[in-house]
């Protein structure tokens, strides 16, 4: 097996050189090509780093904890995708957990956080929010970066751009004809529903429509959330004929609740959704959705994380590289 000894005699470098570009260091003050060099003659001796006794050195696990509120959530694939691939790139495993590990007081949260188990935590709240509790004393200590499901400005935040998804969703509906259009939001609290509800106002009265305020819903994201919001919106006297949905998963919920209902989508009214998923692909019908980077989201936190770990001060980062996209299927089509 080759050492570190190895990869620097044959790329000309020092061993202390050498260690700082394969480890990422960000004091490793050598020119571009150098580096390139490095990076090209430890994967031709195949050089795999100690990483137990380098985590012992440098009193480091090389591990970081990465939280969302459910595991079998479809939409936060690409999220974990982007996490993984950045960690792979410095070297780092990924431990995941969901949001009820970190109950105040919980083994779960102690043997998590505690213990020295992980250098760091990237947290997506949810709608319920994560109290300090919950945390101990590991955010005192430790780096933590939060996931989109916080407030934009805040330290230590990673978001993505809810406000110019929502419009754009609401802009492709105006685009059809639909007038009357109604929305169906997460619960009230959550700063992303806050910001996708202004961006659906927002767009509402750029084209001069009002917003009727019976066609406001606010249940929260889950499928059983969208069916509630579907029997409030259809039972309406004068029912929308389009609905923007803050969140893909109650867009499900909401287009098997119309089904029950003889309300065939999107001859009757149009959907649009906010978030692409292998689920939104499949429904039936295939469900228009404006399409978010929950790939780059993922990658950006891993960074940034390695970043505070490295001795860098928090900071609020807002993810639109790529921006939004609408994705056209079948949900949605002209106001009759």
């Amino acid at each position: 097996m080759a050492t570190l000894s190895d990869v620097a005699a044959r790329a000309g470098v020092s061993i202390s050189a050498a260690s700082r570009v394969l480890s990422d260091a960000p004091d490793a003050r050598v020119s571009q090509e150098t580096r390139t060099r490095i990076l090209r003659v430890a994967k031709e001796l195949d050089y795999r780093p100690n990483s137990a006794g380098r985590a012992l050195r440098s009193a480091r696990s090389n591990v970081v904890a990465l939280i969302v509120p459910d595991l079998m959530n479809a939409i936060f694939i690409e999220l974990v995708r982007g996490v993984e691939d950045a960690a792979i790139r410095h070297d780092h495993l990924v431990l995941m957990g969901r949001t009820e590990d970190l109950a105040p007081g919980g083994e779960r949260a102690r043997k998590l956080l505690g213990e020295g188990r992980v250098d760091a935590l990237m947290l997506q709240p949810g709608d319920v929010p994560v109290s300090e509790d919950a945390l101990g004393g590991f955010a005192k200590s430790k780096p933590v970066v939060f996931i989109n499901s916080v407030e934009a400005t805040a330290p230590g935040a990673v978001t993505m751009p809810d406000e110019a998804a929502a419009r754009l969703a609401v802009r492709r509906l105006v685009e059809l004809g639909h007038e009357r259009i109604a929305f169906a939001g997460g619960v009230p609290e959550s700063p992303t529903n806050v910001r996708r509800e202004a961006g659906f106002r927002a767009e509402m009265a750029d084209a001069g429509l009002t917003v009727d305020e019976d066609l406001v819903t606010a249940f929260g994201y889950t499928a059983e959330d969208g069916a509630l919001a579907a029997a409030v919106l259809l039972d309406r006297p004068v029912r929308p004929t389009a609905i923007f949905v803050a969140n893909v998963n109650a867009a499900i919920g909401l287009l098997a609740e119309a089904r029950r209902r003889a309300v065939e989508v999107p001859r009757d009214i149009s959907v649009v959704a906010l978030h692409d998923s292998w689920t939104a692909a499949n429904s039936w019908p295939p469900l228009t959705v404006v399409k978010m980077p929950w790939y780059e989201l993922g990658y950006r936190a891993f960074e940034e994380v390695h970043r505070l770990i490295n001795g860098g001060r928090p900071r609020a980062l807002l993810v639109d590289d790529p921006a939004p996209t609408l994705v056209e299927r079948e949900s949605t089509a002209p106001a009759h």
